[in-house]
């Protein structure tokens, strides 16, 4: 199979490439740029909420005295943060009236991201509906914290606290996040193994080859938005699951199926008549497939076709 993402790799700040005779602003905003993008993927769940909040990053750094400034990442983390938190809390109130299961935005990432485990784990779709349980400033702090081990004293800038305050925050959000994380990780060896059984058994509709991959209480998540046909409820249990997938296969006979990076787990995408129609993330615990996300609304796949890859 072909893979799904290439194409050429560039830096951009707000929505303009970089070069040479960059000014001091734009050299720092570039520097940081991946930074950025992935605090604000991790706090929001959409990569194209995250581009819209390093659009408004990128303004509002523009318009700073740098002189004044000790520590550029700093305090654009600390911009990107709030910025963030801001839209969280809107993105909160619309997806009180969403239409079905409310899924992450599937993001491509390059291989390197995978090569690192805490990253990577952070942005599997799993460890963000974990983080979708925490309260908007608890979530920006565990990220903070947790994924890029900010300081308490400068995560406390960002978020608008006292360290003590902080402290707290993170202690309080480790022990929900740690009752609801992914049960054990996987080397990136066993995942493609148990990747590339599962890929084999649904394409030929191999029922006792699934059966023999998804864990005994695997889940299917589906995400249409009320747009797309997707499962409004979580389907559970390998003989469920298997079934619906291998009659799924059928129907999608005439589409195109490739292997991607998505969220730094190995994914399928499916292509009817050139676009991507569905985006199937594969989570992979201890050899076995345990959680399936299928994203069809189309407002969250437009990011598949036009961005490059997420790199460390």
């Amino acid at each position: 199979m072909d893979g799904e993402h290439g194409g050429r790799t560039e830096t951009r700040a707000g929505g303009c490439a970089g070069g040479a005779d960059q000014d001091p602003a734009t050299e720092a905003f570039v520097a940081h740029r991946n930074l950025l993008f992935t605090v604000a993927y991790e706090m929001l769940g959409s990569a194209a909420d995250a581009e819209d909040v390093l659009q408004e990053t990128w303004l509002r750094w523009a318009g700073v005295d740098l002189a004044a400034v000790r520590d550029r990442r700093a305090y654009l983390v600390r911009i990107t943060t709030r910025q963030a938190l801001s839209r969280l809390r809107t993105l909160g109130r619309r997806k009180e009236s969403y239409v079905g299961t409310w899924l992450p935005e599937p993001l491509l990432t390059a291989p390197d991201v995978a090569d690192d485990a805490e990253l990577a784990d952070s942005v599997s779709m799993a460890m963000l509906l974990v983080l979708e349980t925490l309260t908007p400033t608890e979530r920006a702090v565990f990220v903070l914290r947790e994924v890029f081990a900010l300081g308490y004293a400068e995560i406390a800038e960002a978020v608008g606290r006292n360290p003590a305050a902080v402290r707290q925050i993170a202690h309080r959000a480790g022990v929900r996040i740690a009752a609801r994380r992914p049960r054990a990780s996987v080397s990136a060896a066993e995942s493609r193994e148990a990747f590339d059984a599962f890929r084999r058994a649904a394409e030929t509709g191999d029922l006792r080859g699934l059966l023999d991959v998804l864990a005994p209480d695997v889940v299917f998540l589906g995400d249409g938005g009320g747009v797309r046909q997707a499962v409004r409820r979580p389907v559970t249990g390998a003989d469920k699951v298997a079934r619906m997938l291998i009659a799924g296969m059928g129907r999608a006979a005439a589409a195109s199926l490739r292997t991607a990076e998505v969220n730094a787990r190995p994914a399928l995408v499916l292509r009817l008549g050139g676009e991507v129609d569905t985006v199937l993330a594969v989570g992979i615990e201890g050899g076995l497939v345990t959680g399936l996300y299928a994203v069809r609304n189309p407002a969250k796949l437009s990011h598949m076709r036009r961005e490059t890859p997420l790199r460390r």
